[in-house]
């Protein structure tokens, strides 16, 4: 047989190289993937690199309308407990402020496994402008910490602001708890543990303000009701499972004593604290969470100012709208906002 001397003949079966894939490589593969589905590291922490991407764009955007420096008096970083720079918060007040100001805790959100106080900080000076001592707290996000260590470390620095607030100009009669987000979802923890005994038995924390020293509630795009998460659609659905798992330690995290205690829907009372509340019309959140605490609110006699859009609202408003600044929407909730924690905090 004659070959022709520009082809080259192919080598027998016995002599190729193999096309299967190298066993080390098989092997990595599969450790990964075996990563992947054991613990929520591998997905928390590719969800929190793509909100952090976000918060970065926004809080820029939100220094354009932030008050100059000079405007304000400022004590940023300091410690409320021993957890390093988890436990800390920055501190904004008028320029000049010697007297207790009725004063704003805010509580960032982040899925409760990102974020920080920075993320809130040009937010809170904006109000803080507006007459207020306003507070911008860190807490411990998940998987580095699970529940209820966030929740215990802010009641701590509740308690610690009310401790030295002649120190920071705080008036501890007219708090107002605010939050966005899971921050939200925490802030409605600590007002319940305040108004509810049950609900603070239940959950085995002394709740560090009385119910009556927190005039007012701010709550933005947060989560009441974490009881459907588990049969949730869409990435949404997975990314909400991933971060509950990450935050309560635990897979399967429905019935653990945690994911039950997070739903506030189910254990206020007409004692809640007044509450401005917000969502956009495009975060689904909204319709699954936002407006039924607001109508549970309203149906104990809360009295709740609600600022919602319809369906068909151009331009939709996603998830956290409050803070796209730019925005004449955005601009619109910051004076309710305003307006509200004015009303709810002024002198008798």
């Amino acid at each position: 047989m004659s070959i022709h001397p520009s082809v080259t003949p192919k080598k027998p079966w016995y002599r190729r190289k193999s096309r299967t894939v190298p066993l080390g490589v098989l092997s990595a593969g599969l450790v990964g993937a075996i990563i992947w589905v054991s613990t929520p590291w591998p997905a928390a922490m590719l969800i929190r690199a793509l909100f952090e991407l976000d918060a970065k764009r926004t809080i820029t955007e939100m220094e354009t309308f932030a008050p100059t420096a000079d405007t304000l008096q400022a004590q940023l970083d300091v410690p409320y407990g021993d957890d390093g720079s988890d436990t800390t918060f920055d501190l904004y007040s008028p320029a000049g402020t010697s007297e207790a100001l009725p004063t704003v805790v805010w509580i960032h959100g982040g899925a409760w496994i990102s974020g920080g106080k920075q993320n809130v900080d040009p937010y809170v000076q904006i109000l803080a402008a507006e007459g207020f001592t306003t507070v911008a707290l860190n807490y411990t996000v998940a998987p580095e910490a699970t529940y209820p260590t966030a929740l215990t470390q802010l009641n701590d620095a509740l308690a610690h602001l009310t401790e030295h607030a002649a120190e920071y100009n705080i008036d501890p009669s007219r708090i107002v708890l605010a939050g966005d987000s899971a921050g939200a979802q925490l802030a409605s923890q600590l007002a319940t543990l305040a108004t509810n005994p049950d609900y603070a038995e239940l959950v085995g924390l002394k709740p560090a303000l009385a119910g009556d020293q927190i005039a007012g509630m701010v709550l933005n795009c947060g989560i009441y009701d974490v009881s459907g998460i588990p049969d949730a659609p869409g990435l949404g659905g997975y990314g909400f499972r991933v971060a509950l798992w990450a935050y309560l330690g635990e897979k399967d995290w429905s019935q653990t004593p945690g994911g039950l205690e997070m739903s506030t829907l189910d254990s206020v009372t007409a004692d809640f604290p007044q509450t401005w509340i917000s969502g956009g019309n495009a975060d689904p959140l909204t319709s699954n969470q936002s407006q039924p605490f607001a109508a549970k609110l309203q149906g104990l006699g809360v009295p709740v100012t609600t600022v919602f859009y319809p369906d068909d609202h151009q331009p939709a408003l996603q998830h956290e709208y409050q803070f796209k600044l730019e925005g004449a929407d955005a601009q619109s909730a910051l004076t309710s906002t305003i307006d509200f924690l004015k009303s709810v905090t002024s002198a008798a």
